[in-house]
């Protein structure tokens, strides 16, 4: 095997052998983190160098040695062989993991060696961080259009900013979108399949979305003006709509002389999301080959028989390009090998090894684009909101920080916007959410994401009236001192009393597990309304604190749950403050301690 040297790094790892052997690291048992010699071959243009100590080495172009191929020229000498390339919910994860520049690379490596390429992906690509939050999406489709892709199907997310959006988004795409399942008033959006023809074979992609996109994205997307749902997705309690929507689709492909069909679905393995996993579509068709997944951010390699007893492969690749896997089909046409290579440091692929392509260019420019943006004014606020005490301070002169012990008025807002966003009765967010001021004057982007930058996601359980009080009660219990888990409210009034202890039980994690004795909470309403125990109401916050037991609150524990992390939590501040708002904050939020929502009596 060739030696590797600096500058054989340094010129941007032709190879996916040397690019995985430099970086990746934590090999998971039965899963190689490199693909095999046979599989993928050091390149003819690597020139072989003993490792040494010339730091200026690093910095160097690689060149062919008089007499080699170069790679322009390799690229031409097809071998008859095929890889398939996937990603899935890579939440515009443009420069994490691989990143873009990685992923690029590999496929160039692959292509010089003379292998035909095909490059697919499962869904959630635009939606999980500023650079798709602020552009709703577009840059992160014009760095696919650049890579190349060949294919993509709609996950859940592709719909956070909007039916309307995703649209045009897909026109946007310079690639074709499939799905045979997403539908408009029971006709297709899409094509359900589609057919590549690479080195003498035929190869059908079988797009499918998961019916659970009606609950992780906003409901309302997907109705017309009078609250009607009008999109779907062959969803039923049974699952047989999805499946015989998919054994259409693979029968089609097959009957149109399809050698292969692999199935690229957003389907998940999670219970929640069953009849529709992955394992119930392979169970309940025929004829599919391969199923690449996506949804769930696992990395499980699964083979299972199908409705007729035959093999079929389930790969998933992760998140945020975590991992890219690939589908090897040899120049006899058989598929012989299926899986992933992983980058497992923290620090990506392009950073680590210093990765220099177009695309590395590309997506820097679209990071510089989007540190431009950030500093734009989208909004106006006539008043200071506020997570500390606009009159006390300390010791030494600085602010006092209230927003986890009583309202203040920015949180007032934060919490209006889950619920607007949600249409929930009543929306939770715990004070250490709230993470900055937002000053008077011109607000940016960056201003609002600087308020919430953990990245929880807006989702809507049912509770009881009891477990409402039993989180504002966990949630009081440090009053009138500090903790994180204090609730801002929307939709709802309460009082505590500090004269009385704190009556919550906690176990040896810090996890909630009940109330004895007098409580400290009091006089709660909905809507004006005195609470009601036993009666059900839908309740907004995010993924850490509902799903999560975020702070401790277990109370919510098998909640049943409406909406599954629909949007990031800026974007839901942002959405509110510009589209509902009318980008200009003041009136009702002028006073810094809130609108009244919470009395504390001393």
């Amino acid at each position: 095997m060739k030696r590797i040297g600096r500058k054989l790094l340094a010129a941007g790892l032709t190879t996916i052998l040397i690019l995985l052997v430099a970086g990746c690291s934590g090999k998971q048992e039965n899963e190689p983190t490199t693909p095999s010699p046979e599989a993928t071959p050091a390149p003819e243009t690597a020139v072989e160098q003993e490792t040494g100590n010339d730091e200026a080495a690093a910095n160097e172009p690689l060149t062919p040695s008089p007499g080699t191929t170069t790679e322009q020229e390799k690229a031409g000498e097809k071998n008859g062989e095929t890889y398939i390339l996937v990603t899935s919910d890579v939440h515009c994860g443009i420069d994490t993991g691989f990143g873009y520049a990685g992923l690029r690379q590999i496929r160039d490596n692959l292509i010089n060696e003379g292998y035909e390429t095909i490059l697919v992906d499962d869904g959630d690509s635009i939606q999980g961080r500023p650079v798709g939050t602020i552009f709703k999406g577009e840059k992160i489709i014009e760095l696919m259009n650049d890579i190349g892709y060949d294919i993509a199907i709609p996950g859940n997310h592709e719909f956070d900013y909007g039916m309307e959006r995703f649209l045009e988004l897909s026109k946007m795409a310079e690639f074709p979108y499939i799905s045979c399942n997403f539908n408009c008033k029971g006709d297709l959006v899409f094509d359900p399949y589609i057919i590549k023809e690479v080195s003498g074979q035929k190869i059908a992609f079988v797009g499918v979305t998961t019916p659970d996109t009606l609950r992780t994205s906003t409901p309302s997307y997907f109705k017309d003006s009078l609250g009607n749902y009008i999109y779907g997705f062959m969803q039923d309690s049974t699952g047989e709509a999805l499946y015989a929507a998919v054994q259409e689709a693979v029968d089609d492909a097959r009957a149109e002389g399809a050698d292969k069909v692999i199935v690229m679905g957003h389907l998940g393995n999670e219970a929640e999301c069953e009849p529709w996993t992955y394992a119930d579509v392979i169970a309940n068709t025929t004829g599919i080959d391969v199923l690449f997944d996506g949804h769930s951010h696992d990395t499980d390699k699964v083979v299972m028989t199908d409705k007729e007893g035959r093999e079929v492969t389930r790969i998933a690749v992760g998140t945020a390009l975590g991992s890219v896997g690939y589908c090897h089909i040899t120049a006899e046409g058989e598929i012989d090998d299926i899986d992933k290579w992983n980058w497992n440091n923290k620090i990506s692929a392009p950073e680590l090894l210093d990765i220099r392509n177009d695309m590395r260019e590309k997506v820097d420019t679209t990071n510089a684009e989007l540190s431009k943006e950030l500093d734009r004014v989208v909004a106006t606020t006539k008043v200071d909101l506020t997570i500390s005490d606009p009159v006390e301070k300390d010791s030494d002169g600085k602010p006092i920080r209230i927003i986890r012990r009583q309202e203040t008025n920015l949180g007032d807002l934060v919490a209006d916007a889950y619920r607007d966003q949600s249409g929930a009765d009543i929306a939770f967010v715990n004070g250490g959410g709230i993470r900055t001021n937002i000053e008077k004057g011109d607000i940016t982007y960056g201003d609002i994401i600087s308020v919430h930058p953990f990245g929880n996601m807006l989702c809507v359980i049912e509770v009881s009236g009891q477990q409402i009080l039993d989180a504002l009660e966990w949630g009081s219990r440090e009053v009138p001192g500090e903790n994180g888990g204090f609730i801002q409210v929307s939709g709802l009034t309460y009082e505590i009393d500090t004269s009385v202890d704190n009556p919550c039980s906690q176990d040896e994690n810090a996890m909630f597990t009940g109330i004895s004795g007098k409580r400290r909470v009091k006089n709660v309403k909905v809507d004006g309304e005195p609470i009601d125990p036993s009666k059900k109401y839908t309740l907004a916050g995010h993924d850490y604190m509902l799903l999560s037991n975020g702070d401790g609150y277990t109370m919510f524990d098998g909640a049943p749950l409406l909406q599954d992390r629909v949007k990031l939590d800026n974007q839901v501040l942002i959405d509110y403050i510009i589209d509902r708002l009318n980008g200009e904050i003041g009136g009702e939020y002028s006073e810094p301690y809130g609108q009244g929502r919470i009395t504390i009596e001393e």
